[in-house]
């Protein structure tokens, strides 16, 4: 395809879509492969729970203070160019992980992943959102919100086979020939889309200060696991990291060209939309604590948890695609609550899992969480792309990425925390002690704990969406009733 903008009745807009869609699939395949490898990875690296988190916190902390920023670069330069160089680092990142020669390097290594995962994700909405005209891109989200359910149903599977077979050093490499033919692909189908601020500035005050915050308040929540929440040095850290939020806040106020744009806040609805994603995000973190109950309670073989993890996600693609295109029909705000509604009932599902549970059981307990994100996350993304200007897309898709990942920042310490804090409380453990040592009946209340917890955080959810429907509702109503009153004038 020519450098010519996008043209949204051209069939290349399809091809765009599957360009983007491969670079969707191998960071989400990348994720899901990854969270079912920590209990091996702690074995192999000789290391404990609270270290080997941070293969997924090191990747996650660059992705979520990166995002924002990365965003800002694609409006001000070209989205694909950014998107094809991230692309390229994300690959080369996955084989310097391959080859760590211990977890500290590996931990070094997934930041590298992280570096160009941020230009892969934080620009992905956007060129799908100025491919596609509005009236399909609830069902462009909808397929990309499929895509991220393939990427995340193989990681487990695949994952398992490869852990069992070859070792997790092929968890990485397999990205290699996934990253190639995303590149071929996104140069030849993908549009130049061209900037559209291109006199502004990036804001590496504003990203260095949101890294410095997130990986204080992260390295508190671990250490905490490990010396309890009480200790001066976690309760200091903590006290820093809310610190350093404020001064963050009154930074990004007081640049010309800050990285978080905080006009976009005076939109109500598009708070609401943003604060339910991420409270959903934090559920969704906590999954990576299931493959211990899998591995140390049920005692399955790594191929069997892969394959009872792929649950959620297979759910999750059957059903995101036509939420997406209700969405487009029926309007996103009904369509939200029942999946925030269904996601709450399968936290509870989760919490309640047993020494005893069967393989069918935990099936039975996984579907609900999957139906859920794929009733609430495309029409949710929708209605943010859909509710801001052309010029903006950019840092609203970042900050939509954002909101995801620091849900995730915050949900994978968090719920670790709280998995820890059931354990060690069931099987009397003492501070530092590895949580993963404990009995089986320990392990299942740990569990319990950290989803019932996230279910109070999915009703949170569920208590925004009633009130998102009730004031857009309020709102189209206003401008009916102006619109009637203009054409009787």
């Amino acid at each position: 395809m020519k450098d010519t903008p996008p043209t949204h009745n051209h069939p290349a807009k399809w091809f765009a879509l599957a360009g983007v869609g491969l670079g969707t699939l191998m960071s989400t395949l990348d994720a899901s492969i990854v969270n079912i490898s920590l209990p091996t990875l702690e074995k192999f690296f000789s290391t404990n729970f609270a270290t080997v988190q941070w293969v997924v916190l090191s990747y996650a902390l660059i992705l979520t203070s990166l995002t924002l920023g990365v965003a800002r670069l694609g409006d001000m330069i070209n989205k694909k160019r950014l998107y094809l160089f991230g692309m390229a680092l994300f690959t080369f990142g996955s084989f310097l992980c391959a080859m760590s020669p211990s977890i500290y390097y590996l931990i070094a290594f997934r930041a590298v992943q992280g570096l160009g995962a941020a230009l892969v994700q934080a620009l992905g909405f956007a060129i799908i959102t100025e491919v596609f005209p509005a009236q399909e891109r609830g069902k462009a989200l909808g397929l990309m919100g499929s895509i991220v359910s393939i990427g995340i149903a193989s990681g487990p599977p695949l994952g398992g086979l490869i852990i069992g077979t070859v070792g997790w050093h092929w968890v990485f490499l397999v990205n290699i020939p996934i990253g190639i033919m995303a590149l071929i692909f996104i140069t030849r189908f993908v549009p130049e889309l061209h900037a559209t601020n291109r006199n502004q500035r990036f804001d590496l005050a504003g990203a260095v200060i949101m890294f410095a915050v997130l990986s204080v308040y992260a390295l508190a929540m671990t250490l905490g696991q490990d010396q309890g929440f009480t200790n001066t040095l976690v309760l200091s850290l903590l006290a820093v990291a809310f610190a350093g939020l404020v001064f963050f806040v009154w930074v990004e106020k007081n640049q010309k060209y800050p990285m978080i744009d905080l006009s976009l806040f005076k939109n109500f609805l598009f708070n609401l939309n943003l604060m339910m994603g991420f409270l959903t995000s934090i559920v969704l973190a906590g999954l990576f604590i299931l493959p211990y109950y899998l591995e140390l309670v049920k005692h399955y073989p790594e191929l069997v948890v892969g394959l009872l993890m792929m649950v959620d996600p297979l759910a999750m693609g059957i059903v995101a695609p036509l939420a997406g295109s209700l969405s487009d029909r029926f309007g996103s705000r009904a369509i939200s609550i029942l999946g925030l509604i269904v996601i709450s009932i399968g936290s509870l599902s989760l919490g309640s899992l047993q020494i005893g549970t069967s393989q069918v059981g935990f099936v039975l307990h996984m579907i609900p969480i999957g139906l859920g994100l794929g009733l609430f996350m495309a029409p949710n993304n929708s209605a943010i792309m859909g509710s801001v200007p052309k010029e903006r897309l950019g840092i609203t898709s970042g900050l939509l990425t954002l909101t995801r990942m620091l849900g995730q920042t915050t949900g994978l310490p968090l719920m670790g925390a709280l998995f820890s804090a059931g354990v060690s409380a069931a099987a009397g453990l003492s501070i530092g002690s590895d949580v993963t040592s404990a009995p089986p009946a320990a392990l299942v209340a740990g569990i319990e704990k950290a989803f019932h917890t996230a279910a109070f955080f999915v009703f949170a959810s569920v208590v925004i969406a009633v009130l998102a429907f009730v004031i857009d509702r309020r709102q189209k109503k206003q401008l009916n009733d102006a619109g009637s009153l203009a054409g009787e004038d």
